[in-house]
């Protein structure tokens, strides 16, 4: 099997803090393999953007990577000084922020912006930088590319300002994308043309792609495979098309429910899930979801459920084991199965 360009292991990220240590992400792992997009989702506060941080060197103290490892091509990178990591970024991991005003120098031209980055990470003349500064522009779909090198940011609407931290991001060829919530503050048709060229250009270069977002719309639209997060948790795993028709996580279901129908009766209410999301020196014992959850039971307070096979994806979720479901009540698995989880044999009704 063709190594994977990332490979998270058993990640967990603490923030140390007077009343005690929090812990943001706690036994994190997956692998993006060279070419994929992995989509990453969850609501506000889940441990998205830490994870990406994480990646990139670019955790904001006094938070630490506690446990576990990240590789990058097989080369572990979450231990290496921070010269040596300054080396990576950039180079062989490109970031693409979710405000382009924030990777932008407001006071420097734009042409200037890349030719810089160009230099910096690899060896070429500065006309050679220019040219290919140019190059990215015109990949990028930003018309007049050699006339806009001379722009400054202001002079670009926010999509073509998008466009240029894509140009950015790609400028070192790098081996790893990493966009966090790149649309978010994009009109929604503009959205669409992000995210078509991210794709695009990443699969051309063979890049694989981290994308970070809380629109499920976007993950179904771009991501290869899906990673849910949940308080820091990995809640399932599995293929986008599988995770989006057929979600096997209660949690995953309940974000799915929440999507706006265009075909359902516009007079009906959207669902939404109970609750919010736990704060980090309040996690609930066992599973984190239990006390959102309309399937939990007794066990899910006891106990945190591991990652269980749930056919092309996986969930944790003790609905998938077979010798603790079966300790659930049956009104509990009847709504469960009615809400598409695959309860495994011999569950429920049949199995008592």
């Amino acid at each position: 099997m063709t190594e994977p360009t990332l490979s998270v292991r058993n990640l967990r990220i603490e923030i140390p803090t007077r009343r005690g240590v929090l812990t943001a992400i706690d036994d994190l792992s997956f692998d993006i393999a060279p070419g994929e997009v992995l989509g990453m989702v969850g609501e506000s506060g889940a441990g998205k953007s830490i994870t990406g941080s994480a990646v990139i060197g670019l955790l904001e103290p006094p938070g630490r990577v506690a446990g576990g490892e990240i590789r990058l091509a097989g080369e572990r990178i979450d231990d290496l000084p921070p010269d040596r990591m300054r080396r990576i970024r950039g180079r062989r991991i490109g970031m693409i922020f979710q405000d382009p005003l924030t990777s932008l120098n407001p006071l420097y031209r734009i042409g200037d912006q890349l030719v810089e980055t160009i230099l910096t990470h690899q060896r070429m003349t500065t006309g050679e930088a220019r040219d290919k500064a140019r190059r990215l522009l015109e990949e990028v779909g930003i018309p007049a590319a050699g006339e806009r090198l001379s722009a400054y940011p202001h002079q670009f609407s926010g999509g073509m300002r998008q466009r240029v931290v894509i140009a950015l991001a790609l400028a070192a060829d790098p081996e790893l994308v990493i966009a966090d919530e790149p649309t978010t503050a994009l009109d929604v048709s503009v959205q669409a043309q992000i995210i078509a060229l991210l794709k695009r250009l990443c699969a051309e270069r063979g890049a694989a792609v981290l994308l970070i977002t809380h629109d499920m719309g976007v993950i179904a639209e771009t991501a290869d495979r899906v990673c849910v997060l949940y308080a820091g948790r990995l809640a399932e795993l599995g293929p986008v098309r599988s995770v989006v028709k057929h979600p096997q996580h209660p949690y995953t279901i309940g974000l799915m429910a929440a999507i706006p129908s265009l075909t359902g009766d516009p007079d009906e209410m959207l669902a939404q899930i109970p609750g919010s999301m736990p704060r980090l020196g309040a996690i609930p014992s066992g599973c984190a979801f239990n006390p959102r959850c309309d399937y939990s039971f007794d066990h899910c307070t006891a106990e945190r459920p591991a990652l269980y096979e749930t056919g092309a994806s996986a969930a944790a979720c003790f609905l998938h084991a077979p010798e603790i479901a079966a300790t659930a009540p049956a009104e509990n698995l009847k709504a469960a199965r009615a809400a598409g989880i695959a309860l495994p044999q011999p569950v429920g009704e049949a199995g008592r």
